[in-house]
């Protein structure tokens, strides 16, 4: 076998295998709807945003982390006069956001299935672990999987540890996902494959430019394009 060879397979979860942004965004405009009296619609949104990136420290990300941030900035832009009808209703959204149905996106199963007997598949995703767990179970994508490993962030040391654990290191993995700054560069920055599946919504703080430089970075248009990539790649 030759030590190039690919033969553990990452893939993020949120926004590449199913829908998730989308969500956040329609929870996001309800909440914009609700504090219009109080503060510049205009200005609400980059209010929350500083609000979320401050308390990602604290509370990690996820629906938890965002539905807090959401009161947070309510509290903040009406100087401690929101009503409580209105923290009610950001909490309801909150919770309204836990419950939603996975939506699968396209062609997840069937690279799944096309990719599962020939590599280990390992899901790494960030968020709550309750709210993972819960995504994956629904998704019915999870017995695919050799392993999954939700993490509080994802960086160099990150794919270092789970393909060491889950492989035979990042050297012969690759990593898949919508987001170049958690899913592609940390990934490439570890020695593995990166290959970058945009999504048409993805939060700002998930943004970065694309390394086209570097030897081991791909992009693909969605993910009915991944399989043909691995075949094109262990053909060298």
């Amino acid at each position: 076998m030759p030590a190039s060879r690919l033969t553990t397979i990452g893939f993020d979860a949120d926004d590449t295998l199913w829908q998730n942004e989308r969500f956040y965004q329609t929870t996001q405009a309800h909440f914009l709807e609700l504090l219009k009296d109080y503060a510049d619609p205009n200005e609400l949104p980059d209010r929350l945003l500083q609000v979320m990136l401050r308390n990602v420290g604290h509370y990690g990300f996820g629906i938890k982390s965002f539905t807090l941030s959401m009161v947070e900035t309510a509290v903040e832009v009406t100087e401690g006069r929101a009503p409580g009808t209105v923290i009610a209703e950001i909490l309801a959204a909150g919770r309204e956001m836990a419950a939603h149905p996975v939506e699968t996106l396209p062609h997840a199963r069937e690279t799944l299935e096309a990719l599962a007997d020939k590599y280990r598949l390992v899901l790494i995703t960030k968020g709550d672990l309750f709210d993972q767990e819960r995504k994956i179970a629904q998704s019915g994508l999870g017995e695919l999987f050799e392993a999954v490993e939700i993490v509080s962030d994802k960086n160099r040391s990150t794919y270092e540890r789970v393909f060491g654990r889950h492989g035979d290191g990042p050297e012969r993995s690759m990593m898949i996902g919508n987001s170049l700054k958690s899913d592609v560069l940390p990934a490439i920055e570890a020695g593995s494959w990166g290959v970058y599946v945009p999504h048409d919504l993805t939060w700002a703080y998930e943004h970065a430019d694309a390394p086209a430089s570097e030897a081991r970075f791909r992009q693909v248009a969605d993910l009915g394009e991944v399989a043909p990539l691995i075949d094109e790649i262990e053909r060298g």
